[in-house]
């Protein structure tokens, strides 16, 4: 077995348990299909031999659904033994986690074959493969997410989520007013607590702000010239807020739409292009007239309807959409222009960016991000005009046309022929099985409301 050319030196680990004599245990991660952060812990002592040959851990780890069961029809499962793959650490991800009683680190994973080469499954290893086209044309992708969740109380009424208590005044929130300050000294200690536990794993936060719903926050990364990356501080950042909130005695959620009659839970990303130089592509004073800022739009928009299942990979993430709560429900584009797919900041020259405001935070970074480049580097290499931009209310102006339920959502990923140019059509099978799982599994249960509706009505 050779060992991938990724794989981190022992210098790192070296290096870091003789910064930090006091941990005394180290969490090895690896991200499933839905985002979900699976691996093992070891002791100390271990660290140096992970560096040297990895870990196993069975293939079927991307065959998961949301509840962790091997959905057998990806054929990652019993049809090849249940067997092991070897997963290798993912260098300058190994650092602390704050809110560990034992001090405890955490390192980042990939999945390979046992001959050394990348896992096609490992949803970071998709994102790799649409990333080496840009590197082909020698363009640099810059990324950053926002990232949208609810602090809950830990205990559920019935089943259903409600915000917990502030620790300032001990009521329960009912706000609603976005950008309000007074909302964030409600939870001052645990929101500063976030943002210092990024700061200690380096994890680019710059800033939290109060969101449209009771107790709803978002976290702003700042960019990486590093689209991986930037999906990697994602990642753990949803494990940090899950961790530190718990830590106040606070749960959260993720849920893209935890209740029904607020906002739901976005994930938007922020794309610009360097070239060689490190300059800007879409550096400009009018949009409208930079060739590679509209061809990069037109891609995402003609393979956005293909992308919703990587974009809102759940039954839930539909219910999110509506004019009310910012949700785009048709592929569109406009200039500083919230209520549309794609909407352009035009700050500054130098800094337009795309920024992509359809995802859910329930969906997988490395996916969404795979889709959307996929989109991007489509619409460069083809030249791909968009529709106009759109100026004012795009509700009032756009019917809804993107896919409105996971099942069509996956029919529109199956049938695409596009996208089969960028990721691979083996996973894209593989997603397809997990999820159509999900989905029999949710339309085979009855819900509380039909036996409302129906046990002594009809």
């Amino acid at each position: 077995m050779s060992v991938p050319p990724r794989a981190v030196q022992l210098n790192e680990a070296n290096a870091f348990l003789k910064k930090h004599p006091e941990v005394l245990f180290v969490d090895l991660l690896i991200a499933d299909m839905n985002g979900v952060v699976r691996g093992k812990r070891i002791e100390r002592a271990s660290l140096h031999k992970v560096y040297e040959r990895g870990i196993n851990l069975p293939a079927s780890l991307f065959a998961l659904d949301i509840n962790g069961s091997t959905v057998e029809s990806t054929g990652l499962g019993l049809d090849i033994g249940d067997a092991d793959r070897i997963c290798y650490p993912i260098p300058n991800t190994l650092c602390n986690e704050p809110w560990q009683k034992r001090p405890t680190a955490q390192l980042l994973m990939t999945m390979h074959e046992m001959e050394g080469e990348p896992f096609f499954a490992d949803p970071r290893e998709v994102l790799r493969q649409v990333v080496a086209k840009f590197d082909e044309l020698g363009l640099t992708i810059c990324a950053a997410f926002e990232l949208e969740f609810y602090l809950i109380d830990q205990a559920n009424v019935n089943g259903r989520p409600q915000p917990p208590l502030s620790p300032l005044s001990g009521k329960r929130p009912h706000s609603t007013q976005v950008y309000l300050i007074d909302d964030l000294d409600e939870y001052a200690e645990c929101l500063q607590d976030i943002l210092e536990g990024a700061k200690e794993q380096g994890i680019p936060a710059d800033a939290i702000v109060k969101e449209s719903a009771p107790a709803q926050f978002e976290v702003n990364l700042h960019h990486v010239a590093d689209p991986i990356k930037a999906c990697d501080y994602a990642l753990l950042l949803k494990r940090l807020v899950k961790n530190i909130a718990y830590d106040h005695e606070m749960d959260t959620t993720f849920m893209a739409k935890p209740y029904p009659n607020q906002a739901g839970n976005g994930l938007h990303v922020h794309i610009s292009i360097l070239d060689k130089d490190g300059k800007n592509i879409f550096a400009c004073d009018d949009p409208e007239q930079n060739d590679a800022l509209r061809h990069a739009i037109g891609g995402v928009l003609e393979t956005m309807p293909a992308s919703m299942a990587f974009l809102c990979p759940n039954v839930n993430s539909y219910r999110r959409f509506g004019a009310q709560y910012y949700v785009p429900n048709s592929p569109c584009w406009g200039i500083d222009n919230r209520t549309v797919a794609l909407r352009v900041p035009n700050d500054s020259a130098d800094a337009v960016r795309i920024e992509h405001r359809v995802a859910g935070a329930d969906a997988n970074p490395y996916l969404l991000l795979s889709a959307v480049l996929a989109g991007v580097h489509h619409g460069l290499t083809n030249k791909i005009e968009p529709s106009a931009p759109v100026e004012g209310n795009s509700y009032e102006q756009n019917e809804q046309s993107l896919p409105n339920n996971l099942r069509d959502a996956l029919r529109e990923l199956d049938d695409s022929e596009v996208l089969a140019r960028y990721i691979d059509p083996k996973y894209i099978d593989i997603f397809v099985a997990c999820k159509e799982s999900e989905l029999a599994e949710f339309e085979n249960s009855i819900s509380d409301l039909e036996y409302n509706w129906y046990l002594h009505t009809v």
